[in-house]
């Protein structure tokens, strides 16, 4: 259960990094002199890593289902 816990807390913690990476990437959040505000490129990057949580999130879900059979 350990293992699936660690996963999944990694998951959550690529989530939080990719909204804010995305909201930097749209000039909501952040400060202005960050190489990440309003930049295009970085909306893109924030939804390809959060995505990647949410993936990461999946699989430690899994892990713990099915090692509880």
């Amino acid at each position: 259960m350990k293992i699936s816990g660690f996963v999944i807390v990694s998951g959550i913690i690529f989530l939080v990094f990719g909204i804010i990476f995305h909201l930097q990437g749209l000039s909501i959040i952040g400060p202005e002199e960050s190489f990440m505000y309003s930049n295009p490129k970085w909306i893109t990057n924030g939804i390809q890593i959060g995505v990647a949580g949410v993936f990461i999130i999946g699989v430690g879900i899994s892990v713990r289902v099915f090692k509880r059979k």
